[in-house]
């Protein structure tokens, strides 16, 4: 009889391994090539590691985890414990379920987005949402491309091309990812006129300004950043009245935008779309998922003959949406068409309006369960502050409870990612908090925290 293989020699083939019963729902869920590529890798690192392993049964375990792993998908669900409502890292606003069953029934089906039932003939898709959007601002027309600093370069190269910009020195801002409002102007062919100071603008540095190389004024919503002290900006009414005699747009670029005043919910005052283009803009631009709830879209409302320019500009057609954004963001309008129900419905403004007395009552809930589960650690409950976020209200907190993990390590909080769901919270003070303003599903944290 032949000796028996031992070390390197045992492993099995990997024929072998694919013909074994326990193979089979294996190929069956991903497929003969895919089980195949992971048999080999599986046997390939057994045999880098000098781990020989008989077991056939363990080996294609081994494979039936790394399938599992490379199977999940890139882009996954999270509990958002960061004190962050609006949190760019996590995908910003979350849909309210009107949003998200218009999005997979158009996702789903052929649908009319650039055609006209009642012509028979080719249609516009901006028509989908520009009617609500003009209901909802008060504008003549609208149109929306695929974010606000989208909407803000279609404005710029349409209406200022080759032109100059008057922005106030205080408004020049950096955006999310090192993105710089003078970066934003030059790309988009303007040149750009610095007015005023830092922290003092006057009407008459706008005034000097224009001249007959203006393309258009543009003020920028302080939505990141606050200046405090010694300041002075112009006011909205009195530069649009400038610019009316002048013969120049002027736009308001929002940046966060809102469509209601969110001081009716308890909240502080944001500006809205209504407000800018009440006090005279011409056009304004704002996004479609922070405050206002939708999707990732930016929005471009005011007169009908700039919108129209907008739309001609070969840009727009680069930067329109798809089907799937136009069926949410039109059921978001629909919703803020009654405001009295607004802050139950769209997920953003239900969980910055949540009780406190409601979110501590979850923290004194969840402490001794979380803390029966992970022994060896002091969980306490802790009031804390959480911030609207994507540039609303930079300098406004909202009061919050939560929890915290102590000693709370860089080790702990990555064991919390690594969850089915993955829980993210924020290193400070030696612990790892979880603030629970944005936490709904209390039983599925629960759940899986037997897993760590």
């Amino acid at each position: 009889m032949p000796a028996a293989r031992t070390g390197l020699a045992a492993l099995p083939s990997v024929d072998r391994l694919l013909t074994r019963s326990e193979a089979e729902p294996l190929i069956a869920g991903h497929g003969r090539p895919a089980v195949t590529t992971a048999i080999r890798d599986v046997l390939d690192e057994l045999r880098t590691q000098r781990a020989p392993e008989s077991d056939e049964g363990a080996i294609l375990d081994k494979v039936a985890g790394r399938l599992e792993r490379e199977a999940r998908p890139s882009l996954r669900p999270v509990f958002n414990l960061t004190a962050t409502v609006l949190h760019t890292n996590l995908g910003r606003a979350q849909l309210p379920e009107e949003a998200v069953a218009a999005m997979a029934a158009a996702a789903r089906s052929a649908v009319n987005l650039e055609y006209d039932l009642e012509a028979g003939r080719r249609g516009e898709r901006d028509d989908h949402v520009e009617t609500l959007l003009c209901r909802l601002t008060g504008a003549e027309a609208a149109t929306v491309v695929n974010n606000n600093a989208a909407a803000l370069l279609l404005v710029l190269n349409t209406l200022a091309a080759r032109k100059e910009v008057p922005v106030s020195r205080g408004e020049l801002i950096e955006i999310g990812g090192s993105f710089r409002l003078p970066d934003i102007l030059s790309r988009s062919g303007c040149r750009l006129r610095e007015v005023g100071t830092t922290n003092r603008t006057h009407l008459a540095d706008f005034a000097d300004a224009i001249g007959a190389k203006t393309g258009l004024v543009l003020k920028v919503h302080a939505s990141n950043y606050s200046i405090e002290g010694f300041t002075a900006a112009v006011p909205e009414s009195e530069l649009a009245r400038l610019c009316r005699s002048c013969g120049v747009p002027f736009v308001i670029d929002l940046g966060s935008g809102t469509l209601v005043d969110l001081r009716r919910y308890g909240l502080p005052h944001e500006p809205t779309a209504q407000e800018a283009l009440g006090q005279g803009a011409d056009l304004v631009t704002f996004s479609g998922d922070k405050l206002l709830g939708g999707p990732q879209a930016g929005i471009v409302a005011g007169r009908a003959d700039l919108v129209g320019r907008l739309r001609r500009n070969p840009l727009k057609r680069a930067l329109r949406v798809d089907k799937v954004t136009l069926a949410g963001l039109e059921a978001v309008l629909r919703l803020h068409l009654d405001p009295d129900r607004l802050a139950k419905r769209i997920p953003a403004l239900r969980m910055l309006t949540r009780p406190l007395a409601d979110i501590r009552a979850m923290a004194h809930r969840l402490q001794p369960r979380v803390k029966n589960r992970l022994e060896g650690l002091d969980v306490g409950v802790v009031d804390c502050e959480c911030q609207i976020g994507s540039g609303a209200l930079p300098t406004r907190r909202i009061p919050s409870a939560g929890l915290a993990l102590r000693p709370g390590t860089a080790r702990l909080a990555a064991r919390f990612r690594r969850l089915p769901t993955p829980v993210i919270g924020r290193l400070q003070d030696g612990a790892l908090l979880f603030d629970l303003r944005c936490l709904e599903d209390e039983a599925a944290f629960l759940d899986q925290l037997s897993r760590l």
